[in-house]
């Protein structure tokens, strides 16, 4: 892989993105890698945080009021037409 530092920025050549897509995507740290094309900057990619998701489940217990049938669209039609 031909990858290069360049300040805080590390930067890949797209062609060796395609070949390596999977082991560098595993690989990925902050603050992410730039991919360049003939040398130009094409895209940045960086990694997304982990988040913890467990304090949402059941936090709108009691909050949420179902009025009417939800699995009706409140229309009547006839099958047999």
């Amino acid at each position: 892989m031909n990858t290069a530092e360049t300040g805080l920025n590390s930067t890949i050549d797209l062609a060796d993105f395609k070949a390596h897509c999977l082991e560098v995507l595993e690989q990925l740290v902050a603050p992410g890698l730039i991919v360049t094309k003939e040398g130009r900057p094409l895209v940045r990619i960086t990694p997304v945080a982990a988040v913890n998701n467990e304090p949402l489940i059941g936090s709108m217990k009691g909050q949420i009021v179902i009025h009417g049938d939800v699995f009706s669209t409140g229309i009547e039609w006839d099958t047999q037409s």
